[in-house]
C-alpha cells in the first residue's frame, strides 16, 4: 500500500464525486446542498480512513474497512452527518417491539440522495457507466433498507425515470414537478 498514492487516489475520487454531485443538485435546483454535499468527507476520521482503504477509485475505502475491521468508522461517521443518507432517518418506532424504521426524509434530501446515487454509479462505473446502474445497484440492495415508504416511493420513482428516460427528463421533472422547498413530501 502506498500512502502517497492512495491520498492523491482518494482525494481525486471524492472531488470528482463533489463535482458530480453538485452538478445534479444545480439540475435539481439544489444550490446549497450541492455546495456542502459530503463535506464530512474532509474530516480526519473520514479521510484518513478512505486513504487507508483506498479501493482504486473503483468503490468506496468503506467496503475496505469493513473487510479488515468488521465495521467501517468512516462511514458510521458520515451516515450520522449527512442527512441525504436514509440512515441518518432510522429510528426506533414509537413502540419499542416494531423495531427500527425508516422515518420521513425532508424531500430536499431524498433528492440529494438521488443525485448521490447519480454520481456515486457515475464516479465508480466511469466510462461503463449509463442510466440503468443507480437502479440496478439500488434494486440489487433493497430488500436491506430500511426506508419510510414515502421515501421509498419518490426515490424508486425517479430512479426508474433516470433508467427509462434518461437525466434529461428526469431532472426536468424534477424541477417543474416536485416542490421541495415547502413540503416534506412530494
Amino acid at each position: 500500500m502506498n500512502l502517497w498514492n492512495n491520498f492523491w487516489g482518494h482525494l481525486g475520487t471524492i472531488l470528482h464525486h463533489k463535482n458530480l454531485v453538485r452538478h445534479y443538485c444545480f439540475r435539481a435546483g439544489l444550490y446549497k446542498q450541492g455546495i456542502v454535499h459530503d463535506w464530512s468527507k474532509y474530516s480526519p476520521v473520514e479521510f484518513w480512513a478512505g486513504v487507508k482503504n483506498y479501493q482504486g477509485g473503483k468503490k468506496s475505502p468503506n467496503f475496505g474497512e469493513k473487510a479488515v475491521k468488521g465495521y467501517s468508522s468512516a462511514w458510521l461517521h458520515h451516515k450520522g452527518r449527512n442527512r441525504h443518507h436514509y440512515e441518518y432517518w432510522i429510528d426506533i418506532a414509537l413502540n419499542p417491539s416494531e423495531g427500527l424504521q425508516g422515518m420521513p426524509m425532508p424531500t430536499r434530501y431524498v433528492l440529494e440522495m438521488f443525485c448521490d446515487r447519480v454520481a456515486a454509479s457515475k464516479n465508480y462505473n466511469r466510462e461503463n457507466y449509463d442510466d440503468t446502474f443507480a437502479l440496478r445497484y439500488y434494486d440489487k440492495n433493497k430488500e436491506h433498507y430500511t426506508l419510510h415508504k414515502d421515501t421509498k416511493e419518490l426515490l424508486e420513482k425517479l430512479l426508474h425515470m433516470l433508467a427509462e428516460q434518461g437525466e434529461d427528463a428526469t431532472f426536468s421533472y424534477i424541477r417543474k414537478n416536485i416542490d421541495w422547498k415547502h413540503s416534506p413530501k412530494w
